[in-house]
């Protein structure tokens, strides 16, 4: 395969990763398959530049999941419902930064 069409195909399926994890931020269950999309093709865009892109989406999901467990049993003290808004606002902004990024054919920073 030539390099174009490894950076064109791993640009493909961030794009689905990131549109799917968008998805998610809504529904729950797609943040998810977006998330094992990402972590199954992460090994087939090593050394392009959409590599970045594939370990930020997983990064965001695991600690989006630690955060929101974390938030969510300590929603009784009322910091958890802080904690659940929190981790809400900075995975929409790790996943709009990373699709703008990908859309615009650049690497995750």
């Amino acid at each position: 395969m030539l390099e174009s069409q490894r950076e064109a195909e791993a640009k493909t399926q961030a794009l689905i990763a990131y549109i799917l994890m968008a998805i998610g931020l809504f529904t729950g269950l797609f943040w998810l398959i977006g998330a094992i999309w990402a972590m199954v093709k992460k090994s087939s865009a090593e050394g392009t530049l959409y590599y970045h892109h594939f370990t930020n989406m997983i990064t965001t999901f695991w600690v989006s999941l630690l955060l929101s467990i974390l938030g969510s049993v300590t929603a009784f003290l009322m910091i958890g419902y802080v904690i659940l808004f929190l981790t809400y606002i900075w995975s929409i902004y790790r996943i709009v930064k990373g699709l703008a990024t990908a859309l615009s054919g650049r690497v995750y920073s």
